[in-house]
């Protein structure tokens, strides 16, 4: 009984190696902590609940009559997200399909170059596609519609060459053997399978659009982000606390109306 062999979950390499990631790890933490409290001026941290109470008391309550000031800038955020999102779709309905590998017309080069601007668009956030249009075009709706397009055409073209490429071949098959076109496979083939969940990744991105849009007045590119920037600089405290009440209703009512149309769609 003596020289019985004992199993163990892992052996010993493999139990250095562990102890030896979560010695890592705990290393990281610490040095990450240590930049942090370099970092941060703890006076303010301390003195952080007694500045979030006398700025709750001065916005309180919201001045309701900034409410007939707000109505146009809200328009005004609903059109850019409206018009960025219609724009970003359309844009990205043509690119997904070259992206799709069983729909690209070139896997040497349009394939990798639609990919690119599918990572490219994903990579940079709206903020800073409105800064730099803001640079650029001025400041204003065009800039922002322009950003949220940008931003858009990432979202939707990676998830709908991902549906494209998930369709089912057979029903493709079926297409083709009709002696249809390329054109016509697409058609009747390929899109018929795709549409249901690409009208429910246009409502979901409308649905974040709109949470974007209100933030990008605060570098100059319209919408109700404006009137807040303008508030704070002036610290007209119950007008910041009308405008966040305002923008919180608004994501609420879109979330709502996306959640009832991918419901019935997908």
């Amino acid at each position: 009984m003596s020289g019985q062999m004992i199993w163990h979950h892992r052996s010993p390499r493999a139990r250095l190696a562990l102890w030896a990631g979560w010695l890592a790890l705990v290393a990281l933490f610490v040095w990450c902590w240590e930049v942090m409290t370099q970092r941060t001026i703890w006076a303010f941290v301390w003195d952080a609940p007694r500045a979030a109470s006398d700025i709750a008391s001065r916005a309180w309550p919201p001045r309701w009559s900034y409410m007939e000031q707000l109505w146009l800038p809200l328009w005004d955020t609903l059109n850019i997200a409206t018009l960025g999102t219609l724009i970003g779709t359309i844009l990205a309905v043509p690119l997904a399909f070259l992206a799709a590998s069983n729909t690209t017309p070139s896997k040497m080069i349009a394939r990798p170059i639609a990919l690119f601007v599918i990572v490219a668009s994903r990579s940079i956030n709206s903020v800073i596609w409105a800064l730099l249009l803001v640079s650029i075009l001025g400041p204003g709706l065009l800039a922002g519609i322009i950003a949220i397009a940008f931003r858009s055409v990432g979202f939707v073209g990676k998830l709908l060459y991902e549906a494209i490429e998930e369709t089912d071949a057979s029903q493709v098959e079926a297409v083709i053997a009709t002696g249809a076109t390329p054109a016509q496979v697409l058609h009747y083939g390929i899109w018929p399978q795709v549409l249901p969940g690409f009208i429910g990744i246009s409502v979901f991105r409308w649905d974040i659009n709109i949470r974007e849009s209100t933030i990008l007045g605060l570098v100059g590119a319209g919408g109700i982000g404006m009137n807040l920037q303008s508030s704070l600089n002036m610290l007209a405290w119950p007008q910041v606390l009308l405008i966040v009440i305002v923008i919180l209703a608004t994501v609420i009512v879109s979330e709502g109306i996306s959640s009832r149309v991918r419901k019935a769609l997908i």
